[in-house]
Parts: C-alpha cells; sequence; structure tokens
C-alpha cells in the first residue's frame, strides 16, 4: 500500500520555491556491519531513475532549467531537496520522488560511486578540523551508533551490496518517517502526490553515563594541533535549549565572544577557535575546537576550561543582550531564504511533532536571563563531564593532566 507522507506548505515572497523530503534515518540507525549505508545510499539515489536511466540524464532535469539539487546525510535523518524558479515546483516534486523512490541502483554505478565516498573518505581524513571533530563524536558518544561516523568506514563502502539498499529503501523510506516541506513562492495547482510505501519504523533510543573525564589523542604528521573540548548536554526539545543556545553564544559563538576575544584577539593563539552546540533525539553536546601550534596547545586549552568555569560564576548584562540580538538577528536572516525555513520546519516536525516559528523561536532567546545561563553553566561544566580529543603531533601525555 502506498501513502502521502506529512506535506507542509510554508508560502514565502519571492521568485522561487524549496521542494524538501526529510527522512528520519542516519548513522544511528545502522550496525557496525552496515555504517555507512545511509550516506551511501544518497548518493545512488541520483545514479539513475526509471524514467532518467543515466546519471547524465538524471543531471540535466534540474540543470535545464537553472535550479540546483542536491542530499545530505546526518546521524538523524537524510534530506533530498530541489530549489528552481516558482513555476517549475511540479518537476522538483517530480525529480525528488524518482530520485528517491524509482533509482535504479545499478551494480555498475555502485561500483562507480563507491570509489567516489572512499576518496570522500580519504579528503575527510586529510582535513584534520574535520577529523578532530569526527573523532570527537565518536568519543562523547561511544559504544553506541550515535558515535558512529555517518560516511561509515572503508571496509564498510567496500562491501555493501545492493541487496542491501534495496532492504534500506523498503525499512525506512515509509510515509510515517519522512515529511515534504515545500517553502517560497508556492503555487498549489503545481502540486503533485508523492506516495511512499505504508507503514511504521522503530529507532533505537540511547543512553549514557559519564563517571570521569576522557581524552583520545590521535597522531598525525601535521604542522598544528587541532582539539576538541565538550560535553553532553541535552535533547533538542529540552525547555533549556535557548538558554544553552545563547550561553555557547557568549562562550564561543561568535567574533564577540569570551573564546574569541581571549585566545585569537588577545593573545594571537589561534586562527580559528569556536564552540557549537548539536542536539539529537535523546541528547546533545556542546564543543569547543580550535587549532593552534603544538607548543602552545595546553595553553589554549587551559584558556577554555577557565572559560567553562567563569562563565558558571558571572555574565554580565550587556554580553546576554549582545548574545540575544545576535541569535535574533540570524533567526530573521537564516529564515528570509526559503532553503534554510524548509530545513527548519522540516527537522522540527520529524524530530519534534511540530514546527516552531520564527518568533517563537525569537521569544524563547529574549526569555532567557542571567540566573539562567549561569545556573545551567555550573550543571554542564563539571570536570567528570569532559571529553578532549587532539589531532596532532603530541609528543606526549602532559594533556591528561588537565582534566
Amino acid at each position: 500500500m502506498k501513502q502521502q507522507p506529512k506535506i507542509i506548505i510554508k508560502q514565502m515572497p519571492g521568485r522561487s520555491v524549496t521542494a524538501l523530503l526529510l527522512v528520519r534515518v542516519g548513522s544511528r540507525d545502522e550496525t557496525r556491519e552496515t555504517n555507512g549505508l545511509s550516506h551511501f545510499f544518497e548518493h545512488m539515489v541520483f545514479k539513475g531513475t526509471e524514467k532518467w536511466p543515466t546519471t547524465e540524464k538524471v543531471n540535466q532535469v534540474i540543470d535545464s532549467v537553472g535550479g540546483i539539487f542536491n542530499a545530505f546525510t546526518s546521524q538523524e535523518y537524510t534530506g533530498f531537496w530541489v530549489k528552481a524558479a516558482k513555476q517549475y515546483l511540479g518537476l522538483a516534486l517530480e525529480f525528488i520522488d524518482q530520485t528517491v523512490f524509482h533509482s535504479l541502483l545499478a551494480e555498475a554505478e555502485l561500483t562507480k560511486e563507491r570509489g567516489v565516498i572512499l576518496e570522500e573518505i580519504k579528503m575527510r581524513n586529510d582535513d584534520p578540523m574535520t577529523k578532530v571533530a569526527d573523532e570527537f563524536v565518536s568519543q562523547v558518544y561511544s559504544l553506541t551508533p550515535l558515535g558512529y561516523d555517518v560516511i561509515g568506514p572503508e571496509e564498510n563502502i567496500r562491501q555493501l551490496k545492493r541487496e542491501k539498499f534495496k532492504q534500506h529503501l523498503k525499512k525506512w523510506y515509509v510515509a510515517d518517517n519522512m515529511v515534504l516541506v515545500i517553502a517560497g513562492a508556492v503555487d498549489k495547482t503545481q502540486l503533485k502526490p508523492l506516495l511512499a510505501p505504508a507503514g511504521r519504523v522503530k529507532h533505537q533510543q540511547f543512553s549514557w553515563h559519564q563517571a570521569k573525564p576522557r581524552i583520545k589523542i590521535i597522531q598525525k604528521q601535521i604542522e598544528q594541533a587541532h582539539f576538541c573540548l565538550g560535553l553532553q548536554t541535552f535533547k533538542r526539545s529540552h525547555p533549556d535549549r535557548y538558554v544553552l543556545a545563547v550561553l555557547n553564544t557568549i562562550l564561543g559563538g561568535n567574533t564577540s565572544s569570551r573564546l574569541w576575544n581571549e585566545i585569537r584577539e588577545k593573545r594571537g593563539l589561534a586562527y580559528y577557535v569556536r564552540s557549537s552546540v548539536d542536539s539529537y533525539w535523546e541528547t546533545g553536546h556542546l564543543v569547543t575546537q580550535a587549532g593552534c601550534a603544538v607548543d602552545k596547545l595546553e595553553e589554549v586549552i587551559k584558556l577554555t576550561l577557565a572559560a567553562y568555569q567563569k562563565i558558571g560564576k558571572a555574565v554580565k548584562e550587556e554580553e546576554l543582550k549582545l548574545a540575544k540580538e545576535y541569535l535574533k538577528g540570524r533567526l530573521v536572516l537564516s529564515f528570509e531564504d526559503n532553503q534554510d525555513m524548509a530545513g527548519q520546519i522540516a527537522e522540527d516536525w520529524l524530530m519534534e511533532g511540530k514546527a516552531r516559528s520564527v518568533v517563537e523561536m525569537i521569544k524563547g532567546v529574549e526569555a532567557v536571563e542571567l540566573a539562567q545561563i549561569k545556573q545551567l553553566a555550573q550543571k554542564l561544566f563539571r570536570q567528570e563531564r569532559l571529553n578532549l580529543t587532539v589531532l596532532g603531533k603530541i609528543k606526549d601525555n602532559s594533556l591528561r593532566r588537565l582534566l
């Protein structure tokens, strides 16, 4: 049986429209043997369909109208989107339907795409900023699939067979496990039915308990040392999520932040230093990342640890105001673009069952108070919760005494 997935339409002024199909399946839904399958499948949908049997023909469909298309995979979901002039909405929807549900998954294309993904793995491994971030996530969520690398290991990519892709499509790509969002100048007369198999899926939920700080040191022959220092926070729907967003902004979320000013502007120790928050179904994390000279690594980590402690003791009213206005402004800017709007709506609905409005998010930011930031910082930034991942030519284990 076939049925239509949830469809959300967001009218926005302009001449373009974005159609996004978001499916709740990612690396967290894989096993050690199938890790990388969700991402590999995302690549394969553009390699020929029943209507457009070659990669060249698939690419020409959207290129011929000046549109853009792509796909992405994360720990928790896989997305497929098209953005085009508003008169091509019908074509965009047909394109998503053909590529996702009617891909040929041809053996010859599987063989070629293996090579592409193997090169992508090498590229990521060669990029120290990407590599240390991937290793940090693996460390924080160790022993569960949430810690798996989205792209998967080389050995899996070499061994995955066509039957696994067909099973993946059948199990996860069902109507109740996806949402279609159309945002922009939507002409409803162009809407076409997008049908998916009926069915339900069950997602695993994970839990963790960390009793002491953890350190991972990865030796790599590069000029700098790169590190990630952070800790688990809470799920994406947690009532303190706006407090955490403001806290992160003050800490290291922009070029007015404490870490940026202390480490880059005042001391000149790093080209980049930043903190960020990622949130998932049942957990999340805050992480500070920086790259610096090997002989300055210990100093930069100590400064980061000091910043963690200081934010739990005192936050100035002017810092709070600046962080709030920054976040509110970024929300307004991001949601002027129908592609960003479609992504936010789809992610919210798929993971929480409802979509927040820009007004609701701005009100959430505005409601944050100084006392909430200090209270949350004191709760989160405890030594036993810390995780440190370091990448570079690290000569000894002196870093271990820092935690």
